[in-house]
């Protein structure tokens, strides 16, 4: 895979955005601002990584990027959710 510095700065901007979005939607599992952006980037190399290969497809360009990161971005943090409770909402 490869990620041009374009696409690398617009990754980072819509994980930004995602993470914030993550952190409103899922609350109660957040880490805090800088946390959650965190959560959002890693959301949204994930995100961009993986459902491409799914074959899904939401919207079109910043849009669907900004989409793709916040699920990326939720599902990280209930992932991190339950590790840390323990398998427990």
């Amino acid at each position: 895979m490869y990620i041009s510095g374009e696409s690398l700065i617009v990754i980072l901007f819509v994980g930004l955005v995602a993470g914030w979005l993550a952190g409103k939607i899922v609350r109660g599992a957040g880490f805090g601002i800088i946390g959650d952006i965190v959560v959002g980037i890693a959301g949204a190399f994930v995100a961009s990584f993986l459902f491409p290969k799914l074959g899904i497809h939401i919207g079109t360009r910043l849009v669907s990027e900004i989409i793709y990161s916040a699920i990326g971005a939720i599902l990280l943090l209930l992932v991190v959710r339950l590790v840390r409770t323990g398998g427990r909402f």
